[in-house]
């Protein structure tokens, strides 16, 4: 299950770190998952404050807004905004122009970005983890575990996503539509993650069919030629 709910840190992190200097894209990708499994085991060591955040602190059109809830609009926001940039600059072609007017975003900046998600996506983490199961050790080995896992496959998906531009698109899109869900959860909007997985495994789907295909139509042109 926590890899499960890990997939979308590790889709933020690969395309975060697309855009530094190769030689420090697999220093990034460790550096932010090992903040992301540090970040849950801190917050599962503080179950007691962890819960508090549910407690509603203010009313707004008849709905209490908890702090929980303020951390998920904020960090769903942010994730909006980070994509649909991406997205824009993928579109307008504006990324490369960037790049080689600019340069490379800096590692700390990367970092201080990661170290954002990480709170939000650990939060959530954290909460539903709390509601399924009861015993600490358990979460605790839980996320190491989950997080090995991830640091394994994390380079082969970032180099995935950063080979395929149409692969990056679609992982941009997943991180949009996380962002939606994530603000309106906030919103008392709730939408079970199982809808959002099942869409984002649908994708993937056809996607794989599009590159099957265009690698097929290549290697017969190739075999023309």
């Amino acid at each position: 299950m926590e890899i499960v709910l890990g997939i979308d840190n590790i889709i933020f992190i690969s395309i975060l770190s697309s855009r530094l200097p190769e030689e420090q894209r697999k220093k990034a990708r460790l550096i932010g998952l090992a903040l992301a499994m540090i970040t849950r085991i801190g917050l599962l060591f503080s179950l007691s404050w962890v819960m508090s955040l549910k407690e509603p602190l203010f009313e707004f059109a008849h709905h209490g807004f908890s702090g929980r809830d303020l951390v998920l609009i904020g960090g769903g926001a942010f994730l909006i905004y980070k994509a649909t940039k991406e997205i824009h600059e993928k579109i307008e072609g504006e990324e490369d122009e960037e790049l080689l007017t600019k340069g490379k975003i800096s590692f700390s900046g990367v970092l201080v970005q990661i170290v954002i998600l990480d709170i939000v996506f650990s939060l959530d983490s954290v909460i539903t983890a709390v509601g399924m199961v009861d015993q600490l050790w358990v979460m605790v080995l839980a996320v190491m575990i989950s997080v090995v896992i991830m640091m394994i496959f994390a380079g082969a998906v970032s180099d995935f996503i950063h080979r395929h531009p149409t692969v990056k698109m679609l992982a941009l899109s997943f991180l949009l539509l996380i962002g939606i869900t994530l603000a309106g959860e906030g919103l008392g909007h709730h939408i079970s993650k199982g809808y959002i997985y099942a869409a984002m495994a649908f994708s993937i789907f056809v996607e794989s069919l599009n590159l099957a295909s265009t690698r097929k139509k290549k290697k017969a042109a190739a075999i023309v030629e």
